[in-house]
């Protein structure tokens, strides 16, 4: 279904499994990066009712590539529409990277409506896990992808490469705007894997144009929350149980978040994948996340 929701953005929104399930929502990462059908296969469809959507100028939702009017709260926002939408009074909240981000906001929000959160890849939109990744962090350990991401910027604008791109993927030029998503989104995705097979050139133009501008406008505000705001309020998540789901070696969201995490959240669990990276597709993170959903359906629900 398509949703319109304020603001002059309409979500496309999806159902899968079973009508009368476990409902749980998925939270696909970014920002700006769309869900996929491949997102389904973690949740039993005689089972759950998995319901999946695009974000705000993303994937199948419209207008493509907008920043207007698409912050955090817009987001956490429409979270709720599509919930009373369905009817769903109580759901699992599922997320990874950004998604992970974006789930333990809008449970801090609204934790009443959720009976869980699983987490994957814990990203907290903080100044050191930016720093991390756009300020020379990970370079030291992909320095010639590192090169490749900065040589397109001059060395005077080099110490803000946020910013740096931010005025090329905002710029007038239509053709230099999908020159420097590719960029950005390369960086990103060459590092998301812990075994690859080949370089990513940062994927198609329309997706990766989406991509950069909304990731690039989300980080240029710090997401839209106080400096370690997630940490701060994470008494808001007392008696919502967590299952944090994280590897080893991921580059672009390093462990020691979901450990932080973990430790100030009584109620959460954290399963450490040892040869695994950040993406939801490592065998690892894929088959840990799916143990996770199989374990729930053992703890009994009251009908949602």
């Amino acid at each position: 279904m398509v949703l319109e929701v304020p603001g002059g953005h309409r979500l496309y929104v999806e159902q899968s499994g079973k009508s009368d399930g476990i409902p749980v929502v998925v939270l696909h990462g970014g920002p700006g990066g769309g869900c996929s059908p491949a997102m389904r296969r973690f949740f039993d469809p005689n089972h759950y009712r998995a319901v999946l959507f695009d974000q705000r100028g993303c994937g199948r939702s419209t207008p493509h590539a907008s920043v207007d009017n698409n912050t955090t709260h817009d987001l956490i926002a429409d979270i709720e529409r599509i919930r009373t939408r369905l009817g769903i009074d109580r759901w699992y909240v599922f997320g990874g990277s950004w998604g992970a981000t974006l789930a333990l906001l809008y449970a801090q929000a609204h934790p009443e409506r959720v009976r869980g959160l699983i987490l994957r890849g814990v990203f907290l939109m903080t100044k050191g896990e930016l720093d991390w990744f756009y300020n020379g962090g990970a370079a030291r350990f992909w320095p010639e992808e590192w090169e490749r991401f900065t040589g397109l910027i001059p060395p005077r604008e080099r110490g803000d490469m946020i910013g740096a791109y931010r005025k090329r993927l905002f710029g007038p030029d239509r053709a230099e705007q999908v020159r420097y998503a590719r960029a950005w989104a390369a960086w990103e995705s060459n590092l998301a894997a812990l075994e690859t097979h080949g370089r990513s050139s940062g994927g198609s133009g329309e997706y990766a144009r989406a991509f950069s501008r909304i990731e690039n406008h989300y980080f240029s505000h710090n997401g839209w929350i106080d400096e370690g705001q997630i940490l701060r309020d994470v008494a808001r998540l007392t008696g919502v149980p967590g299952y944090i789901v994280q590897g080893r070696y991921d580059m672009i969201c390093p462990p020691a978040r979901a450990h932080e995490l973990n430790r100030a959240w009584p109620d959460s669990e954290l399963r450490m994948i040892r040869t695994a990276g950040h993406a939801l597709s490592e065998p690892g993170i894929t088959a840990e996340l799916v143990a996770v959903m199989e374990e729930l359906k053992d703890i009994q629900h009251t009908s949602a």
